[in-house]
This record gives structure tokens, sequence and C-alpha cells, in this order.
């Protein structure tokens, strides 16, 4: 564990390292042949056995295209190196100042409108852009998700899968703004999944194109609507680029008698309540709500959410009505999965005696196999899925792993033990059962054999590779009394669900 700021800046530059690198489906040894270092000093630096230099910090955020956080992180550790305490004043960071070439775009300031009505929601998000790297930009990407019923995501996933988001219901539109002129911007799709969109704005319409380049600025502005049917009462706002200013603006029907709270959330802190108020303003017959923030961290996460009170709430037979959060950890604890906290995950479990306690056993894998089946209506376990028996309050040592392919049987494991492992390995993003509502990065071997105990009590030997390795290694961390997060590199930070970018794909090999 670092013990002084130097040491944990360092290791905050590592985490950010790693995270991005990671995001981006890079091995150490791919990164370092696009950076032109050796592999071994990625994984020195990842591992904090070597400090980063300023070469590496530029070369790793110009490849990684990591939108100046892995340049920050550096700066935050390079000044306390040399002496500059934050107690030591300086002048409010000027775009293009703190970011090193190839960081591309700033954002200024953006303010983003949601509009309720009869018609469902409208959207209008507004930009100012500054070009802050060496190259021109020809285009941005813009993020659309919907989640109709975010209390309860079986319901949801079934919902959208029935009733997908589609481009032509988006009627999308897209403006830039240079002065007093006004452009419109072509548009084109990256990901179109059943709740989700990825867009690339274009900067180029039918008369032409018009890059944004190298320290010039430019405001942009789009719009989309979504209908009620699809959108559920809530509107969140991510930090993914350097921003100066955010603003958000909810504008709901007052005889609806809304109420609005807020959430905030980063990659170094849990979710807590908004730091700055929402304030409310009345007119006639709408509600006005603005909240804003200047200097937001990169990777934030801001919240809304409302419910109308003037609606009777809808019933929900497997969780409460619209406007009731409820966290990932709480859905999982609804179904009878003890939580990180609890004593037994921390106990290393008992053995069964085998065949004497067959019975018991038996039993034991029958309730792992109920929750396994009621857990595909909460989650998609696109990665595959395993529960230990301590995770639903028993300490016998028997645990279910089933692959990505859930048509396939699962795996039963009975007084498990790793007897090798390969020297190689790999890191993957991981999440549990019993610590659902983030997300950590996990270092495991590609490669476990394990003995495990049949009914009769007779012992064999399996070999486990890539995926289903590093769901079993995970499942038998549990029988020893071990988390994931024990596993995980000092200083790496976990990653909040809704920060998460990879549910819905299978691991990277």
């Amino acid at each position: 564990m670092s013990t002084s700021p130097i040491e944990r800046a360092a290791d905050s530059f590592a985490a950010e390292l790693a995270r991005h690198r990671t995001g981006r489906g890079l091995s150490k040894k791919q990164l370092a042949t696009l950076m032109g270092f050796d592999p071994s000093y990625v994984s020195h630096v990842e591992g904090r056995r070597h400090r980063p230099t300023e070469d590496f910090a530029r070369r790793a955020e110009a490849v990684l295209e990591a939108s100046g956080a892995i340049w920050q992180r550096f700066r935050e550790y390079d000044e306390l190196r040399h002496g500059r305490s934050a107690g030591i004043h300086r002048e409010p960071a000027v775009p293009g100042q703190w970011l090193p070439p190839g960081t591309g775009l700033v954002v200024e300031r953006e303010s983003a409108n949601l509009t309720y009505t009869d018609e469902g929601y409208h959207c209008v998000i507004r930009r100012e852009l500054y070009n802050a790297g060496t190259e021109p930009v020809t285009r941005y990407l813009i993020r659309v998700a919907v989640d109709r019923y975010p209390n309860d995501p079986g319901r949801s996933n079934r919902h959208h899968r029935e009733h997908p988001l589609t481009f032509a219901e988006l009627q999308l539109t897209a403006y830039r703004y240079d002065g007093s002129a006004r452009e419109p911007m072509h548009w084109r799709a990256k990901h179109d999944r059943d709740a989700f969109k990825e867009i690339w704005l274009l900067f180029e319409n039918s008369e032409g194109r018009f890059p944004l380049y190298p320290g010039d600025r430019v405001t942009i502005e789009y719009a989309y609507r979504v209908g009620s049917d699809k959108w559920g009462p809530w509107f969140q706002r991510a930090v993914r680029l350097p921003t100066r200013h955010l603003a958000v603006r909810l504008d709901l029907p007052a005889d609806l008698d809304p109420k609005v709270w807020g959430a905030e959330t980063s990659l170094s802190s849990s979710e807590g309540p908004l730091r700055t108020a929402i304030q409310r303003r009345d007119g006639g017959e709408r509600v006005i709500f603005d909240w804003a923030t200047e200097d937001p961290p990169l990777n934030a996460r801001y919240r809304m959410e409302w419910r109308f009170r003037s609606l009777p709430p809808e019933t929900e037979p497997d969780g409460p009505g619209p406007g009731v959060r409820v966290r990932a950890s709480d859905r999982m604890r609804g179904i009878g999965i003890v939580q990180r906290g609890h004593d037994l995950l921390r106990q290393p479990a008992r053995q069964f005696d085998l065949p004497r306690e067959e019975r018991v056993a038996r039993e034991v894998v029958e309730r792992l196999s109920a929750v396994l089946a009621r857990l595909d209506e909460l989650h998609p376990f696109t990665k595959g899925v395993g529960i230990a028996a301590p995770q639903l309050g028993h300490g016998g040592a028997a645990a279910l792993v089933r692959p990505a392919d859930r048509t396939a049987e699962p795996v039963v494991l009975l007084n498990p033990r790793v007897v090798d492992t390969a020297a190689e390995t790999d890191e993957q993003y991981e999440g549990c059962l019993s610590f659902f509502d983030h997300r950590g990065l996990v270092p495991r071997p590609l490669r476990i054999d394990v003995e495990h105990a049949q009914w009769d009590g007779s012992r064999v030997i399996t070999s486990f590779e890539y995926a289903m390795a590093r769901l079993v290694a995970h499942e038998i961390d549990h029988l020893e009394g071990h988390l994931y997060v024990d596993q995980m590199a000092p200083g790496v930070p976990l990653v909040p669900i809704e920060e998460y970018h990879d549910t819905g794909h299978p691991w990277r090999y």
C-alpha cells in the first residue's frame, strides 16, 4: 500500500494506464510495440516497479488516445516528484497548456437539455469544443443509451429486445456553429444495439467538409427524441473528454408534480450525492431543474433521476416502481446472494466428506443451480458465470461454473484445489455476484489445473483455459475466503458498473 503522496500518484498513473490499455483491448506487449518500448517496461510501470517518465507518458497518451487522462495523471505525479505541491498557487488551466500533443479535443462548455412532453423525451446537447491536438478533427463520437426499467435489468433487457431503439425514431439532427453560420453535420452509425447507439457526427455534409483544425474552436449541437415507452426516469452525463463546464437542465410538466434528485460517481470514489445543489424554478405549466459543475474529473458520471408524484406507481412484481433506484448489489441480495462484508465470504469453506455427505452436497448444488437460472433474468452473463456455496450462506466447498454458452451444462466443483497454473497470465475485468456494483481488473493465469471430487469421493484433475480458467479461479477464491479485489494490483481502481462498457461482450484473448 502506498504511504506517500508521490507513491499514490504513481499508483494512480499506473491504474489509468492499465484502464485505457485494457479498454482498447491491448496486451502489455502490444502496447509496448506501438509505443516503441521493450514489453517488460510497460509491465514494470503497471506493476509499480518502474516510475513513469515524461516520454513514456506522452507516448502512452498518444497511442491510447486517452483524452488527456494519462497525461493528467503524469503531471500530478511529476509535480509531486519535483516538489511542486498542491498548496502552491497555480494559474487556472488553459486548454492546450497542460495537454500534450496528440490529446485531441477539449470540451470547454457542455449544456444538456432534456424536455418531457406527451410525445416522450427530447434531448438537446450543445458542446463548445477546442482542438488541443496536432491533427484536424473530422468526426465526433456520441452515445445514446436507454433503459426503460432501470430498477429491473432483466425486465429492461427483455423489453428492449422486443422493442429495440431504432435510428429512425431518434430523428437525430446535428449542426456545427461557427460564428453566425450554421452547418448541418452528417452522421454515421458505429454501434447499433437494442438499447444503445454509438454515432459518429461528421464534420462534413453534402456541401463539403469543415474539419476542426488544431487551435480552433467550434460549437456543435445535436438533438434526438426517444418515446417514454423506452426511456426510464433518469438522465446521465459521463465525462469522457477534458471538460471545463458541464450543465444539465430538465424541463418537466408541472401537473405531474416532479421530484428530482441526483448522484455522482468517479473512479476514485463510490456513488454519493451531487456536490452542487439542483436548482428548481417553477414556471406555470413547466418546472425547470438546473444543475452545473466546473472542471469535472475525467470519467466522472453524473446522474439525475426523478419521479412524477401525481402518477400512481407502476406495478412491478419483481421490484419497486419507477423512480426508486435499486443498486445492482441489492438485486443480487434480493435473490439470496450474500454481499461483501458478510463474515462467511472471508472464511475458508468446509470440505465435504464424500461419499458420506453426498446427499448434503447434492442439495447445495441444487440450490446453486436454481440461483444460477434466476440470475439469467437479471443480467446478461456473456462472459460466463459462477457461484459458490458461501455466496448463498452455506459453508460447504461447492461451486458451479457455466461458460458463456448458456446452453452448456455448468461444471460442478466439489472440494476443488488448484494443483498447477500456466506461467502466462492476462488481465481482464471481473465482476462478482457478492460485489456487483463494480468491476475490477484482475490478473489470472491462462490455464489452471484443478483437482476436485466426484460424488463417490474419488478425485479427478481437470484443466481449464482462458475464460473458464478465470471463472473457475474466481470461484475457488470464494471457497478459500478471498474476493477478486484481493488479487488486484495495489492502487488499481474499481470501475462502477455504470461506467463499465464491456457488458454484453466476452473476454478477448
